[in-house]
């Protein structure tokens, strides 16, 4: 894969994040830090003459915030893009997401330790493969604001209707392509009743364009894990029900999932589906159970509960992200006749969490991101 030198533009108020995101990056191979910057402000002026591929931008700044730096952004420089660096606040994740449908790439979280070592190797460890993935040149500012667009445009004046040559196995066919050691396959039994949906790195604008484009009597409940920090979550459900036909919401412990509803799991604790006392209801399930694969919430948590309780009648999505995490929860899903769509890779910010089930054979079909959304409505209707 094509690994491009990108130059780095650092704007943050604070001297010592500055230093200790200008030291990280200046370690990693292809990168150049071309310059710093204290605020908005001075960053928009250092942009026409620094020429940056990349900025990291705190979002919240004296003068002119991470906010309206993107704004300038896509009027002035679309060709530059932005990795935010937030707070752990609510405000803090409501402009996040903010910034998010505005084409910024990523974000991630200013780390909390007071010890400025522990704090820079923090900043590397979610620095580093965010860098990486951008390397790979797929987005900017311009491209991801433009494909924010068209999705929901697409809510808006079509069916959700996709082409693809690519047709799910039938409730007939028994699926052959089981990870050794998963044992037999368990016919589907027809349409799903359920979605779930497991995505990380590059997640919150991968969902802002394919959930609008799903409709609003889609007939079933979708149940999401996106590895994201406590606070964020709240703040992208609220995002994405604003773009959506289906009504998206932070999950509540005890509540009964109802069709036509987006759940998403609570940063910072673990999600699965639990039944009801009379057994006539899925309810969700809020725990505080250890982190799987280093994620909490875990994507793999989730689905061993979905293959529970829906046996033959789940669609499975996995979607960019960093790791493995939904692999094993996909191979239990396969054994239980669920059907499983992938994200193409080109279509990922980063190839993790879809390319482990797509090597397996666990993957029913593999798509683009803007074809995801027929591919589901496809498997229930």
């Amino acid at each position: 894969m094509f690994v491009k030198k990108i130059k780095v533009l650092v704007v943050d108020d604070t001297i010592v994040y500055r230093k200790a995101v200008s030291d990280i990056l200046s370690e990693m191979p292809g990168i150049e830090v071309v310059g710093v910057a204290h605020n908005g402000k001075i960053a928009v002026s250092k942009i026409q003459t620094l020429k940056p591929d990349l900025l990291t931008l705190d979002i919240e700044m004296p003068e002119m915030n991470g906010i309206e730096v993107l704004q300038y952004l896509q009027q002035h420089a679309p060709q530059v893009s932005a990795i935010m660096v937030s707070t752990l606040t609510s405000e803090g994740g409501d402009m996040t997401m903010r910034a998010l449908e505005l084409g910024a790439y990523d974000f991630i979280l200013k780390p909390s330790a007071t010890n400025i070592e522990a704090s820079k190797q923090h900043l590397r460890t979610l620095l580093t493969p965010l860098i990486k993935a951008f390397q790979t040149g797929r987005t900017t500012i311009g491209s991801l604001q433009s494909g924010a667009r068209s999705g929901v445009l697409a809510r808006k004046t079509t069916t959700t209707t996709t082409s693809d040559t690519r047709t799910f196995p039938t409730a007939s066919i028994d699926r052959k392509s089981i990870a050794p050691g998963t044992g037999t396959t368990i016919r589907r039994h027809g349409k799903s009743e359920i979605v779930t949906i497991g995505i990380s790195t590059g997640g919150p604008n991968a969902l802002a364009r394919m959930m609008p484009m799903l409709p609003g009597d889609l007939g079933v409940p979708v149940v999401i894990v996106q590895h994201m920090p406590p606070v964020f979550t709240k703040s992208l459900a609220n995002s994405l029900n604003a773009k959506c036909a289906l009504t998206v919401k932070e999950a509540q412990d005890g509540e009964a999932i109802q069709a036509n509803i987006v759940y998403i799991a609570p940063g910072g604790k673990q999600m699965k589906l639990v039944a009801s006392a009379d057994g006539l209801n899925r309810l969700i399930k809020i725990t505080d159970d250890p982190p799987e694969n280093s994620c909490k919430p875990s994507a793999d948590y989730l689905f061993r509960s979905i293959a529970d309780y829906y046996v033959g009648r789940a669609t499975a999505v996995i979607m960019t992200g960093m790791g493995s995490d939904g692999t094993k929860g996909l191979q239990i899903l396969k054994q239980k006749g669920t059907l499983i769509i992938g994200q193409n890779e080109a279509s990922c910010v980063v190839y993790g969490m879809p390319k482990a089930p797509a090597e397996l054979g666990l993957t029913d079909v593999v798509v683009p991101l803007d074809k995801i959304a027929g591919e589901i409505v496809k498997s229930i209707k």
